[in-house]
């Protein structure tokens, strides 16, 4: 080879810059990416130094200086594209974001880390024998470092020393942040949205589309945090309003003459169905439905275990009753009936008249998503890394959450139905509107005769399965994803930290926190599944979002995101979901799993190149040639919640430090 350094693709060492060594095949090792080494053939001495010294000044390392290296709870990953938490760390790292071979970007999980860092050094400035704390050896994790001894007059001592003091004036800054009203769950919820609204306001002045796609995540996938400045209506606004003001005037006037409806009564709850033509006596079906393609469908079901099945030729095959079908199928397969005393013909009963209030014009929202979110929670429970982990209660509870999550759902957003003051937004007081609908009515179609699948549990049973659901389906509201996904990824962190090996799934709140994410999880798996079946989704997604928008047009209301069938970037939107909300669930996801969501992530990946690669090219946007277009952008508002002052731009201001005591909370629609 000569002089010529080259990795695993014959690309030339020495010429790598800062973005290869993120993104390079093989990949360096980078802190918490789990990336592997590249053989280096012919690699001389200066070209080894310049690569070393480029992941030292990336990592942001002490020289000199021992640091506490924790052992991964969750092993080593292959190199992925990095997503938004990593890009942010990479382009300006802090010594925060890096303890030993791990990226560790949750507030608690870096005081963890730093505070054991500080014990590490305590012990070499003072010489105290481990043996007398309280704290067992087998806490530190096995690849925690010896501590040195070090004699006071060293210069490395003082060094040390000083280094141990600055590492618990941060963790003191950090706790002093930490208000009365605020969980370690919020630091990290904020932390994540800020340094995503910061990725979005450079994809949205890359053009007008990038503008809509950053609008449609904002809106969508973060929890606005309601501010409400009564004094701001100017006189020319309301000046500007009056003209819609007899139109609202008369809608409010028909309102009154319908009359007020019964706040108390469940919307969407049809008379009790008989299903007489679908089973006759005791006789289930089975696959729980009568069809006369039971062969072919048993084929077909016989991979239900397996992650991307079919469920659209699962609906051809059970006369259009996939969730009735799967949902049975996958009770069986676990014995679950049997377990918790459930008769076979209430079940296929209860899930029949489930079927039924899902509303089939829906292009998207139906009962076939419903039985694509049930099969992939069930593939995800079937996770080697949680086997054994929860109780028949449980999984039982998981699957049933999937089965209900969207019943009744009617093929608005919970903005859609906000903005438009609907009867259930004035129930359920704007928060996770359809969420709180939709267990309403599947808990109400419990009651009716011969649906109670649960009349054979004790009362504590019940209690724990209603709780548990409830939770779960709550988490299926979108502008819950950032806080859901900060609790994963603050829970996988403090796990590497802690060194332990395996996550404890030892009491409720953290049992509760990785099954509301294995669902939220199943329903955003549409990206992850084969591309023909991903692009059946997509279209009606898409189809159903136009249709919403095309009834905000007649309205005379403001078109939501991705609604206007007429100006629409269906793969960019895509790329951009991908990039933004799907791939940094997984990805955590992945971690928690490891190495059981592999494919998946393949998978994901694969898709997501084939949408890049059908993105049509587009001139440049006015924004792009003009600052006077500048008003058409996106502005992500961000609150500093220790006094009155907004900032449009956190990365514009000077003040701004991208530590995690910076305590904005950035402000966005809640969406579907």
């Amino acid at each position: 080879m000569g002089d010529v350094s080259e990795g695993e693709d014959g690309k030339n060492i020495s010429e790598i810059g800062i973005e290869d060594l993120i993104f390079y095949p093989g990949g360096l090792k980078r802190c918490g990416g789990g990336m592997s080494s590249p053989a280096l053939v012919g690699t001389d001495d200066a070209t080894v130094a310049r690569v070393v010294g480029m992941v030292g000044n990336l990592a942001g390392a002490v020289a000199g200086l021992p640091r506490t290296h924790s052992m991964s709870a969750l092993r080593s990953r292959p190199p992925r594209r990095a997503v938004f938490w990593e890009q942010q760390c990479f382009a300006s790292p802090t010594k925060r974001d890096y303890h030993g071979e791990d990226l560790i970007v949750t507030p608690f999980a870096q005081i963890l880390a730093s505070l054991r860092s500080v014990r590490n050094n305590f012990l070499s400035l003072t010489n105290v024998p481990t043996n007398k704390s309280r704290r067992s050896s087998g806490a530190q994790g096995s690849n925690t470092p010896q501590p040195r001894v070090l004699a006071p007059g060293d210069e490395t001592y003082m060094k040390m020393a000083v280094e141990t003091m600055e590492e618990l004036d941060w963790c003191l800054d950090q706790l002093e942040t930490i208000q009365t009203h605020r969980s370690v769950s919020d630091m990290a919820s904020l932390k994540f949205k800020r340094m995503l609204n910061k990725e979005l306001s450079h994809f949205s002045e890359s053009s007008k589309s990038g503008n809509q796609i950053s609008e449609y995540i904002c809106t969508t996938f973060l929890d606005k945090q309601q501010e409400l400045d009564l004094p701001s209506l100017r006189i020319e606004d309301a000046a500007s309003t009056s003209g819609s003001g007899d139109s609202r005037s008369a809608k409010k006037k028909e309102r009154a003459q319908r009359g007020p409806a019964a706040m108390s009564h469940i919307s969407g709850v049809k008379r009790p169905l008989t299903h007489t033509n679908s089973f006759t006596g005791e006789r289930v079906p089975v696959h729980g439905v009568e069809t006369p393609h039971d062969e072919e469908l048993g084929k077909v079901l016989s991979e239900v275990d397996k992650w991307g099945i079919d469920i659209f030729r699962i609906a051809e095959l059970s006369n259009n009753r996939p969730l009735t079908c799967v949902a049975y199928t996958a009770f069986q397969s676990r014995d679950l009936l049997k377990t918790l005393a459930i008769p076979p013909k209430t079940f296929v009963t209860f899930m029949m008249t489930l079927e039924d209030h899902y509303v089939k014009d829906n292009p998207f929202h139906n009962s076939l998503h419903a039985a694509d979110v049930t099969q992939s929670t069930h593939t995800l429970l079937n996770t080697p890394a949680l086997e054994s982990v929860f109780t028949p209660l449980e999984i039982m509870a998981a699957l049933f959450a999937a089965t209900i999550h969207d019943v009744d759902h009617p093929g608005l957003t919970n903005q859609f139905l906000i903005n438009s003051s609907s009867e259930l937004a004035l129930m359920y007081n704007d928060e996770s509107v359809l969420e709180n609908h939709h267990l309403a009515v599947a808990f109400k179609l419990l009651q009716n005769e011969g649906c109670d699948i649960f009349v054979n549990m004790t009362k504590k049973q019940r209690q724990t399965v209603r709780k548990m659901v409830i939770d779960m389906v709550l988490s299926t509201d979108m502008s819950k994803h950032m806080s859901l996904l900060a609790d994963l990824k603050t829970m996988v962190e403090t796990k590497k930290v802690a060194g332990s090996g395996v996550l404890l799934l030892d009491n409720y709140t953290d049992r509760i926190q990785v099954l509301e994410n294995l669902v939220h999880c199943a329903d955003l798996s549409n990206p992850t599944k084969p591309l023909p079946l991903y692009r059946k989704w997509v279209a009606l997604l898409m189809e159903e979002f136009f249709q919403q928008g095309d009834r905000e047009r007649e309205q005379n209301m403001d078109i939501s995101p991705m609604c206007d069938r007429h100006n629409a970037t269906i793969e960019k939107s895509q790329v951009g979901f991908i990039d933004y909300i799907v791939h940094p669930l997984w990805e955590t996801w992945a971690d928690l799993v490891h190495p059981d969501a592999q494919d998946i992530l393949d998978t994901l990946e694969e898709n997501r190149d084939w949408y890049q690669s059908m993105i049509p090219p587009s001139p440049p946007s006015d924004d792009q040639q003009g600052s006077e277009q500048l008003s058409d952008r996106i502005h992500f508002q961000v609150t500093l919640e220790e006094g009155d002052e907004t900032i449009e731009n956190p990365e514009d201001d000077e003040d701004f430090t991208g530590e995690p005591g910076d305590q904005e909370a950035a402000s966005a629609d809640p969406g579907m």
